[in-house]
């Protein structure tokens, strides 16, 4: 069965935008469309557990430059896809729950094959967020391709 809309998650770690190269090539060697995309957690996951110690001036600050990373990473992989000839799109939403995000924009989009990286970023920002491609294989309503 030929692929013809590729979601492509992405949280700008290593693993995950050599992912978003794969689905560039699989795009390309398909004739397929990519949406990359992106889950922004509403609050920046290396604050969680010390919002009580910050001012809202400071939040905002943190806010505002998660924005900015997500539309690096957004813009970076749009680039990939342009210089391939991929036709491409991006999409962001607010989210505390990325794997649910990444499977109602499947859904909602009608893409037929999800790719993503094994794993995003590691350390305590690792555990916090727990495995969400896991989450994901389970509950996709279509085939998930995990690069790693």
């Amino acid at each position: 069965m030929p692929y013809s809309h590729l979601l492509v998650p992405s949280d700008g770690s290593d693993l995950s935008m050599q992912a978003v190269r794969h689905a560039v090539a699989l795009a390309a060697a398909l004739g397929a469309r990519i949406t990359f995309f992106h889950a922004q957690a509403s609050v920046p996951v290396q604050v969680v557990g010390l919002g009580e110690m910050l001012d809202a001036t400071t939040m905002e600050a943190l806010m505002s430059a998660s924005r900015k990373d997500v539309e690096r990473i957004l813009e970076e992989s749009l680039a990939v896809a342009r210089q391939a000839g991929v036709r491409a799109d991006g999409e962001k939403v607010m989210s505390d729950l990325p794997h649910q995000a990444i499977v109602e924009a499947a859904t909602r989009l009608g893409c037929d094959l999800i790719l993503m990286a094994s794993h995003g970023r590691r350390g305590l920002v690792g555990m916090l967020i727990g495995s969400e491609t896991q989450r994901v294989l389970v509950q996709s309503p279509c085939p998930v391709l995990v690069y790693r």
